[in-house]
């Protein structure tokens, strides 16, 4: 394990006003797989907007409008930069990493897949890396799913069995939100391109939390959250290379995602537009973009290091329980900061519930991702998940919690 000795108090707490608001001032804060807090810095983007420039952008000619759309566009080119992306109109705005995998999946099945050809990913995705691709049955598209080991990790022996010569696209979690296992995406990269697969990557785990270089992946089309990394609720983008995406047909129809609309017919707006049908979340890209200067102040190989010592430091407590049950690898180098677990004899929802009643947030549930909790044979876990305002004291915390569960139930 990782000797990083992560400090008492995250040095980082202090930026996010939530925990010095009146009665959050104990608050131990371990949901932020499903949504992250804010710092003062994306707070202050967003009121600023809202109050001094609010207005539509793109098509205004007036300086609100001017201002608005610089705003926006250097968020974009911000998130490029982020990314290590090669062209700003490679960077689409959408709500969430959701939308931008259903966009995918739509885009992808209009015009590049058929009756027999198939999908493959992975028993550990989450439901928004699975359903879309689901709903192309009704064109003959099959999905297929490799397996995973006896620690959590993608089996790719099982992997490279299933994929094939009918294998269009092979898409995959960088990070599992439920094991936390992180992905070799690069080589996985290689398998699927070799095959002369379109290779997908759902970022939402991992963007958040540790560099990230598109070029280096060589993904061709990714997704992120932004409300995993500090940003807004309602943002996202969607990746995708600029050949690929000018291949693509845009799934919404609209305003802006325009150049010449005739009753007869249509025709497309260029990158990154076509893909940007409607008055756009510009708060929330400008929040965004926000985020990414907080997270590049930081330095992400820096926030990836402290999350490692946080994580080494909850395994080794959670280790020396024999009534916790742990998914996923045990080693730190192999998973992000989070840990889904189980107290024996104790359902996931009960648990949750009490660590809440503590001032400890966690999460429980099948985390939207059921085909993975089938394979675990568990209904329910409580995920406690970590991010770089956490702290050691957050982590004793939750253990202690964990210790009232077992008063209660025992």
């Amino acid at each position: 394990m990782t000797d990083t000795i992560p400090p008492d108090k995250s040095p980082y707490r202090e930026d996010f006003p939530i925990f010095t608001a009146a009665g959050n001032e104990h608050l131990v804060y371990l949901d932020s797989a499903a949504t992250s807090q804010k710092p003062s810095a994306v707070i202050r983007a967003v009121e600023e907007f809202e109050t001094t420039f609010n207005s539509n952008v793109h098509r205004g000619i007036y300086p609100l409008s001017e201002k608005a759309t610089e705003a926006y566009e250097l968020a974009r080119e911000k998130f490029r930069s982020f990314i290590n992306a090669r062209h700003s109109e490679e960077i689409i705005f959408v709500r969430g990493a959701t939308e931008a995998l259903n966009i995918i999946a739509l885009s992808l099945g209009i015009n590049r897949l058929k009756e027999g050809d198939e999908v493959l990913t992975t028993v550990m995705e989450h439901h928004s890396n699975i359903v879309p691709w689901q709903l192309l049955s009704w064109k003959g598209v099959r999905v297929k799913y490799a397996g995973i080991d006896d620690r959590g990790r993608l089996d790719m022996d099982d992997l490279n069995s299933k994929i094939g010569k009918r294998t269009r696209i092979v898409t995959v979690s960088h990070v599992s939100n439920v094991l936390g296992t992180i992905n070799n995406v690069r080589e996985l990269g290689r398998i699927a391109h070799d095959n002369g697969s379109i290779f997908i990557v759902d970022g939402a785990q991992s963007v958040p939390h540790m560099p990230v270089d598109v070029q280096a992946m060589n993904c061709d089309l990714m997704a992120v959250s932004g409300h995993k990394m500090c940003a807004p609720t309602g943002i996202g983008v969607l990746y995708g290379r600029r050949k690929l995406l000018q291949e693509m047909e845009p799934a919404f129809g609209g305003g802006e995602m325009i150049s010449e609309v005739k009753q007869s017919g249509s025709s497309w707006a260029d990158l990154p537009y076509k893909f940007e049908a409607g008055t756009p979340n510009i708060s929330g890209a400008i929040g965004l973009g926000a985020a990414v200067d907080y997270l590049n102040g930081i330095g992400m190989e820096k926030l990836e290091e402290y999350e490692k010592g946080l994580l080494s430091y909850a395994l080794s407590r959670m280790m020396e329980q024999d009534d916790i049950e742990i998914y996923g690898p045990r080693d730190p180098e192999e998973r992000s900061g989070l840990i889904s677990f189980n107290l024996k004899g104790v359902h996931g929802h009960d648990v949750a519930e009490i660590l809440g009643r503590e001032g400890v947030a966690t999460r429980s549930g099948h985390h939207c991702a059921q085909p993975l909790m089938d394979v675990l044979n568990e209904p329910s876990t409580t995920r406690a998940s970590f991010y770089l305002y956490n702290g050691r004291e957050d982590v004793d915390a939750l253990m202690s919690a964990i210790d009232k569960v077992r008063h209660v139930f025992r």
